[in-house]
């Protein structure tokens, strides 16, 4: 018998080290390296486990000339709804590999399952290793949408869940999920770095030799990442994450990787007791309807790819009580609202050094758009001032370090969204009115250089 070799693996970026280590000298971490059993692969380990690949066992690809290569017409199979198209470019990729990731209930597979629901004429086969049978029909029974075309299958190691691939040829698989699956290439646990990257590997040659599509559910960290090596992301074509506030029932599914798409788009999903419901306009449920004007709140115009929104900007700004001045910030970044602060401070004068501040972006959303510093900066000087802004404006402007206002990108997308939504009146940046038609709308614009002028324009 031969002697079990073991390794070393980062939990964290899949680095291998022959004997263990404290810090990985791949990513930084300490005490993330574990002792896994490694089975070398023989010559005849790796059979052919599904029909359809364009090679026999023991061929290879030939090297072809690029003007030699034809382009095989695969259309995207369209996806019902319109959140999840945007966010994939317009559709599923035929023989593309997606991984999904978020936080433990956040709704992954009540999204995974509504897409193998509603596809009816295309032939799914979801595979579980997490839940039963009875559990997926009862959360079925819940959404409310009947197929005949849905297949279900219980079942970890990935020999098997080929073998019956080859039996129903579905066209779209999905993986629920990946840190479930076992191969026994590998002798290690199911979850293990060397499992993961294996089971991955056998998927990736399934949907590129068979031009089906797969979808793998993954884990994710407690810091937020994706659990498993790093190589995982690197391998799929498309890394979708979904996420959302607890106590919040809005879910936000983005895609931090895309071969085929764009990665600055965004699906707006409200979890309801039937399943997850698009958000067409989110616009109008960003925005809330005051029948008082409040201090320190105002509407900014904000872009999330291709997508214009409004959403609800909340400052709150108090003397500081406790000594050393809190700065808190929700869904914004706080360095970017340091930076402000300090431009607020030096350039314009208004002393905020001694006092509270607390942002709140409404609706539990995160924005990263430029575009919402002047409607922050608006909303910190109402709440120091405790004098409320008109509902009936909002603001897309970038505010520099010299106090000036800048130029935004898609204004006007902005603008028809806010004219759509009926306000009347949008603070904008000067530079943004070269080449702005302003006879194409009907709400006023209101164009400044400097955050003074802003402040005397709305407070007088």
């Amino acid at each position: 018998m031969s002697k079990t070799k073991t390794t070393f693996f980062c939990q964290n970026c899949g680095a291998q080290s022959p004997k263990w280590v404290g810090r990985c000298n791949s990513c930084g971490e300490w005490n993330t390296f574990v002792e896994e059993v490694v089975q070398k692969e023989t010559k005849n380990s790796r059979l052919q486990i599904f029909s359809g690949s364009k090679n026999q066992p023991g061929e290879s690809n030939k090297p072809v000339l690029l003007q030699d290569v034809g382009l095989q017409d695969f259309p995207r199979i369209a996806v019902p709804g319109k959140e999840l198209a945007r966010v994939l470019g317009g559709g599923i990729v035929p023989g593309s590999l997606v991984l999904f990731g978020g936080e433990p209930g956040i709704g992954k597979s009540t999204l995974m399952l509504q897409l193998a629901l509603r596809l009816k004429n295309l032939k799914v086969l979801y595979v579980s290793g997490e839940e039963s049978e009875q559990q997926i029909k009862m959360r079925a029974e819940r959404i409310g949408i009947t197929t005949q075309s849905c297949y279900i299958l219980q079942e970890t190691n990935t020999q098997n869940i080929f073998q019956k691939i080859n039996e129903i040829q579905p066209q779209l698989v999905v993986i629920d999920s990946i840190q479930t699956l076992h191969t026994s290439i590998v002798e290690s646990s199911p979850g293990s770095v060397s499992q993961v990257r294996e089971c991955a590997a056998e998927l990736l040659r399934f949907a590129k030799e068979t031009n089906t599509p797969v979808f793998m559910i993954g884990h994710i960290t407690k810091e937020g990442s994706l659990a498993g090596p790093k190589v995982l992301e690197h391998m799929v074509d498309t890394v979708l994450q979904f996420e959302g506030d607890r106590n919040h029932i809005y879910r936000l599914l983005r895609a931090t990787k895309n071969r085929f798409g764009n990665t600055n788009e965004m699906g707006i999903y409200e979890m309801q007791g039937e399943g997850l419901k698009e958000v067409l306009n989110p616009s109008e449920i960003l925005v809330t309807n005051r029948q008082n004007p409040t201090s320190g709140v105002t509407i900014a115009a904000t872009m999330e790819g291709n997508r214009p929104m409004l959403i609800e900007t909340q400052a709150l700004v108090s003397s500081a009580a406790y000594g050393v001045p809190q700065r808190s910030s929700t869904g914004f970044d706080l360095r970017r609202l340091s930076m402000l602060l300090a431009v607020l401070e030096k350039r314009c004068g208004f002393k905020l050094g001694a006092k509270d501040v607390f942002i709140n972006i409404a609706g539990g959303i995160r924005v990263e758009d430029p575009g919402i510093d002047l409607a922050l900066v608006c909303a910190i000087l109402s709440s120091n001032e405790d004098l409320p802004v008109t509902q009936n404006v909002c603001f897309a402007a970038e505010v520099g370090l010299t106090g000036e206002i800048r130029p935004v990108n898609r204004i006007e997308q902005r603008i028809s969204e806010a004219e759509k939504l009926g306000f009347e009146k949008i603070y904008i940046s000067g530079f943004n009115l070269k080449g702005l038609n302003q006879n194409n709308h009907k709400i006023q614009l209101a164009s400044f250089y400097r955050i003074e002028d802003v402040f005397s324009a709305l407070f007088g």
